[in-house]
């Protein structure tokens, strides 16, 4: 996400995982904190457990400070997590 929006790792300001209830395997934020992410305020969170909802989905929302508009932003979706939001520009 940082690399194709050319943002800096020090333009975080937090990031929030959520994921669905069948992930079991890790917490998301660990796994942020091994990539480097330890000196960002990480939190973790469960999404709703929705019937037909994209089964094992981890959701980020990171908060940076940069001079980009939102337009010029760009969401990524991976897999099965394409269709949560083909309204966005990719």
């Amino acid at each position: 996400m940082l690399e194709r929006n050319q943002v800096d790792k020090e333009h975080l300001v937090s990031i929030v995982f959520t994921a669905t209830p069948d992930v079991h395997g890790a917490f998301p934020a660990a796994a942020a904190r091994e990539m480097g992410f330890g000196d960002v305020p990480l939190m973790c969170a469960q999404e709703l457990d929705i019937e037909g909802g994209t089964p094992l989905c981890i959701r980020i929302l990171a908060h940076i400070d940069t001079p980009k508009s939102r337009a010029e932003l760009r969401h990524v979706y991976l897999w099965g997590a394409k269709g949560l939001r083909d309204d966005l520009p990719g």
